[in-house]
């Protein structure tokens, strides 16, 4: 017995240039392409974009989105669309280019668990006359330290690692006393553990008057 039906399967159609169109627009476009009048490609062309847009409401969030329809439209035809673009007709060399090497600033870090910046504000704590301010800041400093250590141990951290690594940091300009007290670790994890609690529970709701 012969099957006479001609299913049409999608693994036996072509590719879609791009797939988030769906298989009826790149028909739409194939059609615009088939058109031997120019005039009659510049028409439908208009038309196809709107109905791209409308299709993809999302691209209106984006700065200039009907240049980027244009660019869609010119990609599915493969660069093969002859029409009056409204933009600069698109060529593949521009979506082939490859993107820019971002630069990132390379500096040596002592302690990376403490960061660069902690690094730059001890800096600026070595260069304050003694005074208030000072003592201020170095104090700020130190449990931001102890604070920031505990991020990589939450177990515990004595207060004398803390002080040692401030006095390596600022090459010996700040020594804190060996009595010096940090915050007490349970505190530290105490106000994380409720700014964490805070975020994640929901506000309760009023009751209505009656």
């Amino acid at each position: 017995m012969t099957n006479d039906y001609d299913y049409d399967y999608n693994t036996s159609r072509s590719s879609l240039v791009l797939p988030e169109y769906g298989r009826n627009i790149q028909k739409m476009v194939d059609h615009v392409l088939a058109q031997s009048d120019k005039n009659e490609r510049n028409r439908l062309a208009q038309a196809l974009i709107n109905v791209m847009g409308n299709l993809n409401p999302h691209l209106r969030d984006i700065h200039d989105f009907k240049h980027k329809l244009w660019d869609h439209l010119a990609i599915m035809a493969k660069f093969e669309l002859d029409i009056d673009y409204p933009y600069d007709v698109p060529v593949p060399e521009t979506f082939q280019e490859k993107p820019r090497i971002v630069e990132y600033p390379q500096a040596n870090i002592r302690y990376k668990h403490y960061g660069k910046i902690l690094e730059r504000m001890v800096g600026v704590a070595v260069t304050m006359e003694e005074g208030e301010e000072r003592r201020a800041l170095v104090s700020v400093i130190a449990n931001h330290m102890k604070k920031s250590y505990l991020t990589w141990n939450r177990e515990a951290v004595d207060d004398q690692v803390i002080v040692n690594d401030l006095r390596v940091l600022s090459k010996g300009r700040i020594s804190l006393d060996d009595s010096y007290k940090l915050e007490e670790t349970r505190e530290i994890l105490n106000k994380g553990k409720k700014k964490k609690d805070k975020i994640m529970l929901p506000s309760p709701k009023k009751n209505k008057p009656y």
